[in-house]
């Protein structure tokens, strides 16, 4: 049977386009902090063939400082508004239970959580009562201390068995699995050993039965390895690290650069589809 996630049947990788609505992301430095700026990112992104927009007020790179849920609300919702009335399907990138009910007043379609619904006490509750579609991530710690020496026994199965306790506690909130994705986290709390780990072990987190989504756009172990500091020349690197995802079971991808990363894809399919 095929899997579906948020209305679309995962029979291709779908393409969620990244759209940080702050003045300090890692990977753009603010290139869509303006509204303007904003919303021209997340229709050109539409336009070279993203599935979704995911929409962020609050980076979340390692160190980064909090900001205010009524900042956050005031950077995302007026985004979302615009991306939703041209019908895109918009996800908000949240931690808070405020942003997240903004958002999703404001015609957001899924919450994409870094911290799996554990960052605000009222985030099950409103996630459930919702009906929105739900990606859980893990995260080691907090954006400002997550890369402070990270340990695990077994990076991919130690993060399975924690994206494993968060999926029951949503059930047991009400949350069925069917509106359930899962994200590993890369880079999240984890050094670049970890995350090649569970890259290279990433078809495990297919025993749970849901959408995987993958995000190694322009992220700092493509730094590390070869070297590249400009996290806007990365996309190499990205392709690469997604496109041994997808071939390991990643049913969504979280990029920067959207149309490159569709005709990889594209080519990537065409050769499998080859009998």
């Amino acid at each position: 049977m095929t899997k579906t996630f948020a209305g679309f049947e995962l029979t291709r990788p779908l393409i969620m386009g990244i759209v940080n609505a702050t003045p300090d992301s890692f990977s753009d430095g603010g290139d869509a902090f303006r509204f303007d700026d904003a919303v021209a990112r997340g229709l050109q992104l539409i336009e070279e063939g993203a599935d979704i927009i995911d929409v962020g007020g609050e980076s979340t790179r390692p160190g980064a400082e909090t900001v205010s849920t009524a900042e956050e609300i005031r950077r995302t919702v007026p985004v979302i508004e615009a991306l939703t009335a041209s019908g895109a399907c918009v996800s908000i990138d949240a931690r808070h239970a405020d942003v997240m009910e903004a958002a999703l007043n404001a015609g957001a379609k899924i919450i994409n959580d870094v911290t799996a619904l554990e960052g605000d006490a009222r985030s099950l509750t409103v996630a459930a009562s919702s009906g929105a579609p739900i990606v859980l991530m893990h995260m080691q710690g907090e954006p400002g201390n997550m890369q402070n020496d990270p340990h695990y026994d077994n990076p991919a199965q130690d993060v399975f068995a924690y994206l494993k306790a968060r999926v029951e506690a949503c059930e047991s909130a009400g949350i069925s699995r069917t509106r359930i994705a899962v994200d590993p986290g890369i880079g999240f709390g984890k050094t670049v050993d970890h995350n090649l780990h569970i890259l290279n072990h990433l078809d495990v987190y297919q025993d749970l039965g849901l959408p995987v989504l993958l995000g190694v756009s322009r992220k700092s172990f493509i730094a590390k390895i070869a070297g590249e500091m400009d996290a806007k020349r990365r996309f190499p690197g990205s392709i690469a690290a997604a496109l041994a995802g997808v071939a390991r079971g990643a049913h969504i991808l979280r990029v920067h650069d959207v149309a490159q990363t569709k005709q990889a894809l594209d080519i990537w399919m065409a050769i499998e589809k080859v009998s």
